[in-house]
């Protein structure tokens, strides 16, 4: 492979987000070589727009917290569905993993006492998040790329997309990628490789995610052999903007309504209260004077119903606007000007404010947000072990988004920035226990690299074919009409249908111009990861024939007991994509326990 340019580490770390970068960490503490590759420039990485906070159990604003109501708050959260050992170890370990950012340098925002604050959110039984204002990704991004970089073992490779992974028989051998600037391929020879490659977002027409989530991570290692799990558990976070057009989708961080933030409709009505499930009403306030009252001093654990789980309120909001009540543009009202001072809103919400003021002339220290569901977050992804992080295909870890089982049918938010600590440094850690116990390095295959090379030059070597971008519209669209928040089985029948169509008309892309720094190439390399998660989510959805967390069938509007027992599992069989039903690992009777405990 000398026409090739090629690297060789003990462990490859792809993606750089907060789960990347932890990973990396801890590969390298464990004497590791590494090589860590990002799509876009280091800092960049999507969990910069993970606002809220963080997630644990520190108990320094309610000492009564601890792990085990967190741990209660993300199984019920999840509606049951989640890895019991992987729920365990998140709670368990958060606390101790924002401590050592803390050490690393990240400056939390504190109590008056100089504890680190913690701020209410939705799902979460006590004031739980810990943050920076409503900044918390960026600290945390701008902390361990600062601890990263200085790190000797780490080699960073900035602007380069992994297209393919390679495999020596059964086990993983590294994998290739391109500079995206000048288009030239680079091998990359590891023992083991750590995926933390984020989510799915950009199939969704509507979606707070940004460019780099076209899914290539969970494509990769679904093609390699990797099974993949929950993938019809797709969350639409209740509040992104509507309005202008120009900004549709873009978050609205749930700080809003945990520092008080309430949710109206155009009657000026606060309708959240008609929409609380039966399993959490001895738990959410029935007046506003209840609510008003948690807000103001936490001292009872009857929260707002505001605060409830992202899934509930997010369909809330659909009903409102269904009903005739919704905002001028379809969505909610999100009022705080009315509730909290201008300088409080400034000084907690510095973000929210400028991002209204400038990308949608609103004032939010005067006037309401208005606000409606965006597509945000894949529940589902690679199947992994919970201590390890460890995928169904030797040699390959995940890690962050791009990995299923911790969050069930629905995460609560604050959970994933506590995912990246806490599985980010253990797939860190597992991947370089696998290596160093590996007796003979795997050997990367020439006829492989060419295979892979080949299929991503084949859009520019075309005469003619399909324009990457209106693929890429017909797909979101796609998405959002027939694999959106309410689904039905016609509807995910007829996405499955036009995605079929759209995956022949991929094969046939044509991509203009040269391969150096060529956008149109880029996205027709990323069309089929796109087009292969999106059957998978629609297939996925079209199995479970209920309602339950993220997932909402309309023609199954209530739980069914049958797969309250399942996984839906998605596997590579004989190059052919099977949807098939798993049981769910049996929760241990203490902690079974914990979960039915009220607190």
């Amino acid at each position: 492979m000398d026409d090739y340019e090629s690297h060789e580490h003990d462990v490859m770390v792809v993606g750089a987000g907060g789960a990347g970068l932890r990973a990396a960490i801890e590969a390298a503490a464990q004497g590791a070589s590494v090589a860590l590759v990002c799509k876009s420039l280091l800092g960049k990485a999507h969990t910069v727009m993970a606002e809220g906070g963080a997630a644990a159990a520190l108990g320094n604003v309610r000492p009564e917290d601890n792990w085990k109501v967190h741990f209660r708050d993300t199984i019920r959260g999840g509606k049951m569905l989640n890895d019991w050992r992987m729920a365990q170890l998140l709670t368990q370990e958060a606390p101790d993993q924002i401590l050592e950012l803390e050490r690393w340098g990240a400056v939390f925002d504190r109590t008056p006492d100089g504890k680190i604050s913690q701020r209410p959110f939705g799902g979460h039984t006590y004031q739980r998040l810990c943050h920076v204002g409503d900044r918390t990704g960026l600290e945390m991004i701008r902390t361990l790329q600062d601890h990263a970089v200085h790190q000797d073992k780490i080699e960073v490779f900035m602007e380069c997309t992994l297209t393919g992974l390679l495999k020596d028989g059964n086990r993983i051998a590294g994998g290739l990628g391109y500079w995206r600037e000048s288009g030239r391929f680079v091998v990359f020879k590891a023992k083991a490789v750590v995926l933390a490659t984020g989510g799915i977002g950009k199939a969704w027409k509507t979606t707070s995610n940004s460019w780099e989530y076209t899914g290539d991570g969970i494509s990769m290692a679904f093609a390699a052999g990797a099974d993949l799990m929950d993938l019809e558990f797709t969350q639409f976070h209740p509040t992104g903007m509507i309005w202008p057009p120009s900004v549709r989708g873009i978050l609205v961080t749930e700080s809003v309504r945990g520092d008080g933030g309430v949710l109206k409709n155009s009657e000026g009505e606060r309708f959240m209260f008609r929409y609380v499930p039966e399993a959490f009403l001895d738990e959410t306030a029935a007046t506003e004077e209840e609510a008003d009252a948690w807000l103001e001093d936490n001292l009872n654990n009857r929260r707002p119903p505001d605060l409830l789980t992202r899934d509930v309120v997010a369909r809330a909001i659909l009903a409102e606007a269904k009903a005739g009540r919704g905002s001028p543009h379809g969505g909610a009202l999100l009022d705080i000007a009315s509730r909290r001072p201008p300088d409080f809103i400034r000084r907690k919400l510095p973000s929210m404010y400028h991002q209204f003021k400038e990308l949608a002339g609103v004032d939010i220290t005067k006037e309401p947000m208005e606000v409606g569901p965006t597509y945000h977050y894949s529940m589902g992804g690679i199947r992994v072990d919970a201590d390890t992080a460890a995928a169904t295909v030797p040699g390959l870890f995940a890690s962050g988004e791009v990995a299923a089982g911790l969050h069930g049918a629905n995460r609560l938010g604050g959970n994933s920035l506590s995912d990246l600590l806490v599985f980010g440094r253990r797939a860190g850690l597992g991947a370089a226990e696998y290596a160093r116990k590996l007796h003979t390095a795997p050997v990367v295959d020439r006829g492989q690299v060419e295979e892979v090379s080949r299929a991503a030059l084949a859009p520019l070597e075309r005469a003619s074919g399909e324009n990457p971008y209106n693929l890429h519209e017909e797909l979101q669209e796609t998405m959002e009409e027939y694999v959106g928040i309410i689904r039905t089985e016609e509807a995910l029948q007829q996405g499955v249908a036009r995605l079929e169509k759209l995956k022949q008309q991929a094969g046939l892309v044509k991509a203009t111009g040269t391969r150096h720094y060529n956008p149109g190439w880029h996205l027709a390399i990323d069309l089929h990861s796109l087009l292969t998660m999106s059957e998978a989510v629609a297939r996925a959805a079209l199995e479970r024939k209920e309602s339950r967390g993220a997932h909402t069938r309309d023609d199954f509007p209530d739980y069914d007991p049958h797969f309250a027992k399942v996984n839906v599992v998605v596997r590579l069989v004989d190059g052919e994509m099977r949807i098939l039903q798993e049981p769910l690992p049996q929760i241990p009777q203490e902690l079974r326990e914990l979960i039915e405990e009220e607190t």
